[in-house]
């Protein structure tokens, strides 16, 4: 392994990855496993690992059905929901494979159904299968549709716990995480890469890997790679079903999503603790960790507004924007979504849950990234676009930047 002649005082690393996030942990874990003598250490800027999308989540593990053939979300997905419920077994973490159903609601969503199940089978989700009306309800009784598409293999787990088993294993592995470590600067030379702390401590590797989520747009430029794409930040709001409602699904019901947008719409899911969750809306956060509404950051806020993209997308989709800011707003307009598809649900029994905030990529024309996003300048591989389904696909997002790492290391 390459080491750094860089200043005798920073530490020395063979692989840093900035972010203890899941993918992160899973690439440092991969890494510390695939080369036993190095040295690997893995920076984050909070006080503990996996504090913002990693914990922050519905807990679904996706099978690939919605992602075009052939694209990093649907080769990676697919890869990644086999290891990890193989993972999870034998790590004796909480995995429940209670299925999915995807509804069209009328005769109108009929061939975008048509097109999820395509690409379904395009992307090898196993056992994946049409189902008429009355198919609907066999599989969920309290669901109205009139056709539907069945993934038994969608699963729940709790991505929290299985971040926290990767680190395990990287500690095993001599792997080392060190929290409150914000990176504020990246330089390169010609033996490695150095991190620079906020707080003043320094790192120095042979290869560096960025995985930010929220941030990977700045800690991606501090690298020297492009401004673009951008990450714009959209908190998504859940309910919980009250206990005397949980009984209206078994399992895990989605609309057909909107085609023109990454999100999946306001769906139902059951978690590995019983609760049954109901969202999550999509709605621009006021800062990159925005859990709460009325929170707000200027650098955050300003950074948004000056995107040229940002701007191009809210003057396409603003209609959109108001409608989902309604659903943040009234509990009443976020049931009446739901009973699209589940039509006992009442306002009555949504009671307010936990919120998320996904890191969305947004390109200058104003497009939301659809796909992964990846690359690389010099030493350093930057993840720039990770939202859904990168948790589920974390152990085969890890495989695919180890292979993207600079050679010789």
């Amino acid at each position: 392994m390459a080491r750094s002649r860089a200043s005798s005082t920073a530490t020395r690393s063979d692989l840093a990855v900035v972010g203890g996030g899941i993918i992160g942990l899973a690439t440092a874990r991969a890494f510390a496993l695939a080369h036993p003598d190095a040295r690997v250490v893995v920076v984050e800027k909070e006080a503990g690992i996996g504090r913002h999308q990693t914990s922050r989540n519905s807990g679904v593990v996706h099978a690939g059905l919605y992602y075009p053939t052939g694209s990093l979300k649907a080769r990676l997905c697919t890869a990644g929901r086999e290891r990890l419920a193989t993972y999870a077994r034998e790590h004796d973490l909480p995995y429940d494979e209670c299925g999915k159903v995807v509804v069209a609601v009328d005769d109108s969503e009929v061939e975008p159904l048509r097109e999820i199940l395509s690409r379904a089978v395009g992307n090898g989700v196993p056992d994946v299968r049409w189902v008429d009306a009355g198919g609907v309800r066999e599989i969920e009784p309290g669901v109205r549709a009139v056709a539907g598409v069945h993934s038994p293999h969608t699963a729940i787990t709790d991505f929290g716990a299985v971040a926290a088993s990767y680190a395990a294993d990287l500690r095993r592995s001599g792997g080392e995480i060190r929290t409150r470590f914000e990176v504020v600067g990246i330089e390169h030379d010609a033996d490695g890469v150095s991190l620079q702390a906020r707080d003043g401590q320094q790192l120095v590797a042979g290869v560096v890997v960025t995985c930010a989520g929220l941030w990977s747009d700045r800690v991606a430029q501090l690298s020297g790679d492009q401004p673009e794409p951008r990450i714009v930040p959209f908190r998504g709001d859940y309910y919980a079903l009250q206990a005397s409602a949980r009984d209206l699904v078994r399992g895990l019901v989605y609309p057909v999503p909107d085609p023109r947008y990454p999100f999946l719409g306001v769906h139902l899911t059951r978690t590995v603790t019983g609760d049954v969750l109901v969202g999550p809306n999509a709605v621009l956060a006021g800062a990159r960790d925005g859990y709460r509404l009325a929170r707000g950051r200027p650098r955050d806020l300003a950074e948004t507004a000056r995107s040229s993209g940002f701007r191009r997308l809210a003057a396409q989709h603003w209609r959109t924007g108001a409608r989902e800011l309604r659903l943040s707003l009234s509990r009443r307009a976020f049931a009446a979504e739901a009973r699209r598809y589940v039509p006992s649900l009442r306002a009555e029994d949504l009671r307010r849950s936990r919120s998320g905030v996904r890191a969305q990529c947004v390109d200058a024309d104003g497009e939301l990234l659809q796909d992964f996003c990846i690359t690389t300048i010099g030493r350093v591989v930057n993840v720039r676009n990770a939202p859904s389904p990168a948790a589920t696909s974390s152990l085969a997002i890890a495989d695919e930047l180890m292979a993207r790492l600079p050679t010789p290391l």
